[in-house]
């Protein structure tokens, strides 16, 4: 989809030229208005000219926002080559201006209708005025893990299945060296006593399936760093059903399962030289005759009981035994989860932040960086002892909500850090990061933003 060469040629049906002011351009007569887009048309040949705004000013978020407006333009909707020259041969900016094109510009259609007149970006041979680097063809490929994690959220909940997830986890890995994948399904679940990640699932007639993929691609002395994800295929809320308005989008509560991916496909294309575990927990929240109960107790894997105060808090159920499977079985020296995990993190933070939470203040500074880098934003929020407090009961060792009204993203975080074992790790609430429901949402349109791929595919990179 996208190619470079290190100097413009305008031979391509369309041209997109970002210029920030005091630029100039022999074809532009008018100083153009930050985000404005302004068109020249010469023979058959477009030019779309994108205004930037001032240089001191502009961020690599605008760029990637102005980025993305150009190419969704009508001006060259028919356009079948686009070539993008860029206001700065800076790599960061050139790399901001490929995820305008890879992320911005994606578009979930599986399900509409086209014609062949029809056209979007994926349709277009885009090549960009840029000298081809490392940096650069990697921006390249982890957009398309950002791209695959997006497909497998956005798609039905009937078709994306642990079953589905676990046929794409070993088409990514088919013929891999130095992979090996460990599934358990319902059978081994209840063999091994994940009797937490079991209840959540009993409503459902789909298989429940704890994947763990081993990643050697360091030294063997080198530790492992796993990274998890929360993969509920569709969350109901089960007995303390989700209302209208909140469970028609549940399809996305596989968004860390499916990040996970993403950061799979990732690190081998780019052949990332780390010790890794990528880890899926799916299961499907739903109703029926079967389903666990508020006020059931149930002991997990790691043999403490808990008091079920809503089963609409089942995410921390799976994830607490897939954490207590891990550590127990491949004993890895950093964790980090992704999981859409609550909705006191949206009121916290918005939509455009993930909730970071940790135990180890180095991990933490390490995720932030890669998020500021990346524009995969986290913000810190804090676990602190007083919390166990809160998740107590009187009937059990721990219960999966809390006795307080607020901090419900703190109180949540907290549940899992029971399960740590003191191994240093680090949560990323992805519940109002990983999804856009109405219009359009920075650089982002409808549907899932592939949210934690970028951020922790460069946290491999670099650290």
């Amino acid at each position: 989809m996208i190619s470079f060469r290190p100097k413009a040629r305008f031979d391509k049906d369309a041209a997109v030229l970002l210029l920030t002011d005091g630029q100039k351009h022999p074809r532009l007569k008018k100083e153009l208005e930050k985000g404005e887009i302004f068109p020249v048309l010469e023979g058959k040949r477009l030019s779309l000219f994108v205004g930037l705004g001032k240089t001191e000013k502009l961020s690599l978020t605008e760029v990637r926002i102005n980025t993305r407006k150009a190419l969704l333009s009508p001006f060259i909707k028919s356009a079948r080559t686009v070539e993008v020259v860029p206001h700065t041969s800076d790599e960061n900016a050139v790399k901001a201006i490929i995820e305008g094109i890879c992320i911005g510009t994606y578009v979930w259609d599986k399900y509409k209708s086209r014609s062949k007149d029809d056209k979007t970006v994926k349709d277009k041979s885009v090549v960009i005025a840029a000298a081809q680097s490392k940096a650069l063809r990697q921006a390249v490929t982890i957009c398309e893990g950002v791209r695959l994690t997006r497909d497998l959220v956005n798609d039905n909940a009937d078709t994306v299945t642990s079953e589905y997830l676990e046929k794409t986890v070993r088409g990514l890995v088919k013929g891999k060296k130095n992979i090996a994948l460990e599934v358990l399904n319902q059978k081994e679940l209840k063999r091994h006593g994940l009797n937490l990640h079991l209840a959540v699932n009993q409503g459902s007639r789909k298989e429940p399936k704890l994947m763990i993929i081993k990643y050697s691609g360091g030294s063997k002395d080198q530790p492992y760093t796993a990274i998890i994800g929360k993969g509920m295929t569709f969350d109901t809320g089960g007995l303390n059903l989700k209302s209208s308005n909140h469970i028609e989008t549940m399809r996305i509560d596989m968004s860390g399962a499916g990040a996970v991916c993403g950061i799979l496909k990732n690190v081998l294309a780019l052949g990332i030289k780390k010790n890794l575990l990528f880890v899926l927990s799916i299961a499907e929240n739903a109703i029926g005759s079967g389903a666990y109960k508020p006020g059931d107790v149930i002991t997990g894997y790691a043999g403490k009981s808990v008091e079920i105060g809503n089963t609409d808090a089942e995410g921390r159920l799976v994830l607490a035994d897939a954490f207590a499977y891990v550590i127990k079985n491949y004993k890895p020296a950093v964790i980090v989860d992704m999981a859409t995990l609550t909705g006191a993190c949206v009121v916290a933070l918005g939509f455009d932040y993930s909730g970071l939470f940790s135990n180890n203040d180095d991990l933490a500074r390490h995720l932030v960086r890669a998020s500021n880098d990346t524009d995969d934003r986290a913000w810190r929020l804090p676990i602190y002892p007083e919390l166990k407090d809160y998740i107590k009961s009187p009937i059990a060792d721990l219960k999966n909500t809390s006795s307080i009204r607020g901090a419900g993203a703190s109180t949540a975080a907290e549940f899992l850090h029971q399960f740590t074992d003191d191994t240093p790790w680090a949560h990323l609430d992805i519940a109002g990061s990983a999804y856009v429901e109405k219009g359009g949402r920075m650089y982002y349109g409808y549907g899932a933003t592939g949210v934690g791929v970028r951020l922790l595919t460069h946290y491999l990179l670099h650290n």
